[in-house]
């Protein structure tokens, strides 16, 4: 009986230790093993590798799950191990300056050379769904990628047509202030132009950025959108220019401040911002929700909201409002219909304040602006 039960608890212990290592086999499979045949690679230097099995920081080459630093010896073989498995994507870029970080423009985009799984290279906000790919599905655990210059030589040029526009809050009036506006693109490592808004960057390529910034501000009303308008004459279109500071703060979110001065001197004034955006992608989509509040200098409240005293009416006294402010929140949406063709759609409502309201001119809280445009990226 003795030997029996020596026999059971040996049987017994065998059948824990194999349980034991069934529950164990998936966590011994998560890591694999992968080779790259990279082309186009420096004879020298530094390779960072990251690894993504998330689209969201991919999104952003942010936090990714695996990072393997190799050093750079040309063309050829770099092994990978103990990388995730599944689906997942791979980025690979050249650290020219060997500061541990991929540099980028003022608006995210790399400025070294780089490779993508799939050789995918995107001309906006990368899909993850077009670089990532199952390692169990890779034959003979190679991968071949090709470095290259994202930007190029002479940055990336887009031609399209787009549509700008804003609501009416004034009383009375249910027209909509439009322009239909050429879609023309620029990105460069220090220039970049989006329709109506252009950037150049002045310092920084981390987290911190600074840049110059200038954009088309689109009149607020004209005289015969109302009766209540009548006699105050047509607002002015305008060039706003200035300064814009970004900041990557932490999972993915970033803030800007800017100021901006009429620079035609068509209105006066400035007007200043303070925005805060994350953004979330599915597939070749990306959406940016994002809020700001915003200040807009005594000239220009004056010239939007405004009746000067020579035209005032008994129905239309005169009225001067100094600097106002505003809350605002939008939603950009950019889709990625294929490498070389994109639509950026970008809608806001900006909620007004109580100075703004109190005009005899105005009757309603909330202005509604919106952005639209396809481009053919070259």
């Amino acid at each position: 009986m003795l030997v029996f039960a020596n026999h059971r608890s040996r049987s017994g212990f065998i059948k824990y230790c194999v349980a034991f290592l069934l529950c164990l086999s998936p966590l011994l499979t998560l890591a694999a093993d992968l080779t790259v045949r990279l082309q186009n690679a420096p004879a020298e230097g530094s390779l960072v590798f990251q690894v993504y099995d998330s689209a969201d920081t991919f999104g952003d080459f942010r936090d990714p799950a695996t990072e393997i630093v190799l050093p750079a010896m040309g063309d050829g073989e770099y092994p990978l191990r103990g990388i995730g498995e599944g689906e997942i994507a791979l980025l690979v870029y050249f650290d020219e300056n060997a500061n541990g970080r991929i540099d980028k423009n003022f608006i995210g985009i790399p400025r070294e050379r780089l490779a993508l799984s799939n050789n995918y290279q995107p001309k906006g906000p990368p899909s993850f769904s077009r670089a990532s790919f199952d390692t169990q599905a890779v034959h003979g655990g190679a991968l071949d990628m090709e470095m290259y210059e994202l930007l190029g030589k002479r940055g990336r040029f887009g031609a399209g047509v787009g549509i700008i526009g804003r609501s009416s809050p004034y009383r009375g009036s249910s027209e909509s202030v439009t322009r239909v506006i050429p879609g023309i693109t620029y990105v460069g490592e220090r220039l970049q132009w989006f329709g109506p808004a252009l950037r150049y960057g002045l310092a920084g390529s981390g987290k911190l950025r600074l840049a110059a910034i200038a954009e088309y501000r689109i009149a607020s009303y004209e005289e015969s959108d109302s009766a209540v308008l009548t006699g105050l004459g047509d607002r002015e279109d305008t060039v706003v220019a200035g300064f814009g500071l970004q900041y990557e703060i932490a999972e993915g979110f970033e803030l800007e401040v800017a100021y901006q001065h009429d620079v035609l001197d068509r209105i006066g004034g400035g007007l200043a911002s303070a925005r805060l955006s994350r953004a979330f992608r599915t597939g070749p989509v990306s959406f940016v929700p994002q809020v700001a509040y915003n200040w807009l200098g005594s000239d220009m409240s004056k010239h939007d909201f405004g009746v000067q005293s020579s035209a005032a009416s008994a129905d239309r006294p005169a009225y001067a409002p100094g600097s106002t402010t505003s809350l605002e929140i939008g939603i950009g949406t950019f889709v990625e219909l294929s490498e070389e063709w994109n639509i950026l759609i970008n809608v806001s409502a900006e909620k007004l304040d109580s100075d703004v309201t109190a005009s005899p001119i105005v009757g309603d809280d909330v202005v509604v602006k919106g952005l639209a445009m396809i481009s053919y990226i070259f």
